[in-house]
């Protein structure tokens, strides 16, 4: 399980750099900024995060692995 902020704080940054990047690089950028809060909404549904997941099997930032339940 991950801490709530780092899960926030990384899409976030995600979604200020590809909004960026689709304004100063090329538009289909936003096109990953969609992805981003796709993923944001679905989580709140489901609760699964793929971010959390990955985070976790690699141990960043004080991430551990979801226990099988």
């Amino acid at each position: 399980m991950c801490n709530d902020k780092i899960i926030r704080r990384i899409a976030g940054l995600f979604v200020m750099a590809s909004v960026a990047l689709g304004y100063l690089m090329h538009p289909g950028f936003l096109f990953f900024t969609a992805f981003v809060g796709f993923n944001l909404f679905q989580s709140s549904i489901t609760n699964f995060c793929p971010l959390e997941l990955m985070l976790g099997k690699a141990g960043m930032f004080g991430c551990a692995p979801r226990s099988n339940r």
